[in-house]
């Protein structure tokens, strides 16, 4: 079963990446850019019975390795 796990910085916790990455996009010409942020996105395969045992079973990697749920959050697509 294919997954992908969407990390993104919690609102309020700045973001050094994403203001160079808008910045960067200023200087280049494109305009009207703003409030740009930076994430990850994990894909995998999972061998799970059914979609719910998948996201129990995500859940469980984003809480212990995935994320760091002190200043990100996480969204899970099976």
């Amino acid at each position: 079963m294919k997954a992908i796990v969407n990390v993104s910085l919690k609102n309020g916790v700045l973001d050094p990446q994403g203001k160079a990455v808008e910045h960067a996009l200023g200087s280049l010409g494109f305009n009207g850019i703003s409030n740009v942020r930076v994430g990850k996105q994990i894909v995998l395969d999972i061998d799970a019975k059914d979609k719910d045992e998948a996201k129990k079973a995500l859940t469980n990697m984003c809480e212990e390795l995935l994320a760091n749920t002190v200043i990100e959050d996480y969204e899970i697509i099976v």
